[in-house]
């Protein structure tokens, strides 16, 4: 691109104006009716490509324009590609956590999200069928306002430079450089080479061509199937005048249902039997074409053409990310160098670090196989932060006025509930918990503090434990445990507290 100095006079003016302005006549027309899907056949498709690589690209930007229009299979899996980027979420990254860093990061971030910003983007993945995309810049002062779609026709490349797009010279040959900070020109790179040659519309021209051969033919045969072959017979005398008589009455049986001949001629029909599954030849060739672009475009014709299970377009959509992946982070690379760094060297002066815009691609999630996962490794010890857990499930944090669901409490409990509640059973919690405190209290040496222990013998957890084992409840536990003859309510409590707390951990 052509560098001008913004800050001067004429580089504001250039900012401010249109340079690629539709007009009435000339290239750059406003309306267009030239087709060359009309009339395709193998000759001159291959002309028309073989123009694109020599850098004389309008034929063939007509034709990815018309297939668009033309084709429903075509135009719906290439929107279907573009529709996934424009519905990405926008997300700007700060250059650091300095004031100033967050002060451009929020101005960028208002930026992207604004109305106008959706138009940029539908321009720019314009560029995923023909092989680039131009959107012009309109700028007032150093803030970008609108963003118009160029068409691609208006555009050619560099006659000694095929990566350098140019504006049309009137006559169509390669005009001036783009104006610098004008354009924002989009090239996606779905292969390595030239840009002309990387659009998915050349790779779905041949499927195409076959399509329309095909509908073409089906329409004819579908004009005649089923009906039976109309066959006119003359004596060896007849002249040329009777042999047209013949030939009329053929013709309109076929149409009137009525015809008059010479007694002396006969019409026979006859079953085309043999066109059984004629019907079937033309559809299969349809669908197998349709599969063919639905790989070229989306990778995969799971999804788009197949009646398949869940699982397996699951297992077929992930390709369909990886694409989504690699479009997004170029399309971000593209207006992240051509708009957004300009943008912030107009308004704060050029940066060591620029923020980054990115379009967010999200993952899928396993959220069983993350549930069941937690639950198994956190009473392992796994530390993991709520707000981790919270942003996979999709779970907002708390606010402090609202209600909050919680793990219903054993207290209240009748009997049964009790007892079905309890992960092993509330009287096996206990009694492993009591054995806890004994263990650990053979474990303490002399030395350490005993503050808080209360020195039991085994006999007498044994018999306390028989007789909680025979409770139905746990109002019944706390009465035993009160009536316990250890004359000790310190114990009493101790052991209390422990069977809530097994209780509450889970003890097995």
């Amino acid at each position: 691109m052509k560098e001008i100095d913004p800050k001067s006079q004429a580089g504001k003016k250039v900012l401010q104006q249109e340079v690629a302005a539709a007009s009435v006549t000339g290239v750059r027309r406003a309306w267009n009716d030239d087709s060359i899907a009309k009339g395709l056949n193998p000759t001159k498709l291959a002309n028309i490509l073989a123009a694109a690589n020599q850098g004389d690209i309008y034929d063939y930007l007509t034709l990815a324009e018309e297939m668009e229009e033309r084709e429903p299979h075509y135009g719906s899996v290439l929107r279907t590609r573009k529709l996934a980027i424009e519905g990405l979420d926008r997300h700007v990254e700060p250059a650091d956590d300095s004031e100033i860093g967050q002060t451009i990061a929020d101005d960028i971030n208002n930026l992207v999200q604004a109305a106008e910003f959706d138009d940029l983007i539908s321009a720019l993945v314009d560029g995923l069928g023909k092989g680039f995309a131009a959107s012009e810049v309109m700028w007032e002062g150093f803030k970008p306002t609108r963003y118009v779609w160029r068409d691609p026709r208006y555009f050619r490349f560099a006659d000694d430079d095929a990566y350098t797009l140019r504006l049309c010279n009137e006559d169509g040959t390669a005009g001036p450089h783009l104006p610098a900070y004008k354009f924002v020109v989009h090239q996606p790179k779905l292969k390595a080479g030239v840009p002309i040659r990387g659009g998915l519309a050349r790779m779905a021209a041949l499927s195409y061509m076959c399509k329309t051969y095909a509908l073409t033919d089906w329409m004819a045969f579908c004009e005649v199937f089923g009906m039976p072959i109309r066959v006119g017979k003359y004596g060896n005398g007849a002249s040329e005048a009777d042999k047209a008589v013949l030939k009329r009455a053929v013709a309109n049986i076929g149409t009137d249902a009525a015809a008059i001949i010479p007694e002396s001629m006969q019409v026979e029909f006859i079953t085309a039997a043999n066109s059984t599954g004629g019907e079937s030849l033309f559809e299969n060739l349809a669908n197998w074409l349709d599969k063919q672009i639905s790989k070229a475009v989306l990778g995969q014709t799971m999804t788009a053409d197949d009646g398949s299970s869940n699982a397996q377009s699951q297992v077929h959509n992930e390709v369909r990310i990886d694409l989504l992946k690699a479009d997004a982070k170029q399309m971000a690379a593209t207006i992240n160098q051509q708009l957004i760094k300009p943008y912030i060297d107009f308004n704060y002066g050029v940066q060591e670090v620029y923020p980054r815009f990115v379009l967010y691609v999200p993952e899928a999630e396993d959220i069983a196989g993350l549930v069941d996962g937690l639950a198994k490794l956190i009473p392992l010890g796994l530390k993991v932060p709520q707000n981790f857990v919270r942003d996979k499930l999709g779970i907002p944090d708390p606010q402090d006025d609202e209600e909050l669901l919680v793990a219903a409490s054993p207290q209240g409990m009748g009997a049964t509930q009790f007892n079905q509640a309890a992960p092993p059973s509330a009287q096996t919690a206990l009694s492993k918990a009591l054995n806890n405190e004994q263990d650990r209290l053979h474990d303490i040496d002399d030395d350490d503090d005993l503050d808080g222990f209360i020195n039991v013998t085994e006999q007498s957890i044994k018999a306390l434990v028989s007789q909680l084992q025979a409770a139905t409840s746990f109002d019944e536990m706390l009465s035993m445990l009160n009536d316990a003859e250890l004359n000790s309510s310190d114990i009493t409590d101790a052991l209390a507290l422990s069977g809530i707390k097994a209780f509450a951990d889970g003890v097995k």
